[in-house]
């Protein structure tokens, strides 16, 4: 279990380095999120032929991988349009709200009980991102944006909690990029038409454009998407998508690191003491999780030996 938790704190330090990625590509996020879905997809779709690995599902199961990939892409879209409306930090704010948000959906989807102190973590980690974020809340429209992101984040997560115990990890990945890529094409002519000001859609790559895409949609996607997902089996998606809130903390320290380097691009990264204390709440709701989540489990087990004695 421990190897577990490790991988999936490395998977969730690859996320971090996306936003490095994201800053060193040239093209704008919308068709960013094209490339990497399309390139994701494809190279996947190459890797199973080529190792012969099975990819087809049923009719109806992949009209559902394919659906919870529409809201893989429907989570990234209204992510960027978050940061379009506000700030960067309004928009970590709302993003907040993902292990509040599992805590809920979780229950519903899977039809268990709401674990209480799953819900209490949650607004814990809210707090811990609020002041790494500083937010801004005054910036009603990024934020509500960003909460509904982060709820279709924890909805993606927790269907796929469920998928992958009847499909390979690489199986989900590749219908639902491919899921992901289709819907934005959809959405492209509306995005073209309002959201980038008349210059319609900016495909072109330049430069290392193309390196950066490699690494953001061979690392950054297939193997940590797929990874997360494979990683499901074992963990809750409850506790998959807490550890995730920590993928702001990791993406602020990579920048530092290159700007550290001197890397083109990167300005200074101010760490303010709000950084510091969200960064320990961040960590120690992360902690407190499995402590907790035995704790439970243990009166779960004692009440059931109880039943047992009474019967």
């Amino acid at each position: 279990m421990l190897k577990d938790y490790l991988r999936l704190h490395f998977i969730v330090l690859l996320w971090g380095f996306t936003a490095i990625l994201g800053k060193l590509i040239s093209v704008p996020p919308v068709e960013l999120v094209f490339w990497r879905t399309l390139l994701a997809a494809t190279g996947l779709g190459v890797l199973l032929a080529v190792r012969r690995q099975p990819w087809r599902v049923a009719t109806g199961e992949a009209a559902k991988l394919l659906g919870v990939g529409v809201l893989v892409a429907a989570h990234w879209i209204t992510f960027f349009l978050a940061a379009r409306l506000s700030s960067v930090s309004v928009c970590l704010a709302g993003l907040a709200t993902l292990a509040l948000w599992t805590s809920l959906l979780e229950p519903l989807v899977l039809w268990r009980r709401v674990r209480f102190y799953e819900v209490g973590l949650g607004l814990l980690t809210m707090v811990g991102l609020y002041l790494v974020s500083q937010a801004e809340l005054d910036q009603l429209a990024g934020l509500l944006v960003a909460i509904v992101s982060a709820g279709l984040s924890a909805l993606f997560s927790v269907f796929n909690s469920k998928l992958v115990k009847r499909h390979t990890p690489f199986q989900v990945t590749l219908y639902e990029m491919a899921g992901a890529c289709l819907s934005i094409v959809l959405f492209m002519p509306v995005y073209s038409h309002y959201f980038t000001d008349g210059r319609g859609l900016q495909l072109a790559l330049s430069g290392f454009d193309w390196l950066w895409l490699l690494l953001l949609a061979g690392v950054c996607t297939v193997y940590a998407f797929s990874t997360s997902v494979e990683l499901m089996k074992r963990i809750s998606a409850f506790v998959v998508n807490l550890t995730i809130n920590l993928e702001p903390v990791y993406g602020i320290v990579l920048a530092v690191l290159m700007y550290t380097l001197h890397i083109p691009g990167f300005g200074q990264e101010k760490l303010s003491t709000g950084f510091y204390l969200g960064t320990v709440v961040i960590l120690l709701s992360v902690l407190i999780h499995p402590v907790l989540d035995q704790w439970n489990q243990r009166r779960q087990r004692k009440a059931e030996a109880a039943d047992v004695l009474v019967g």
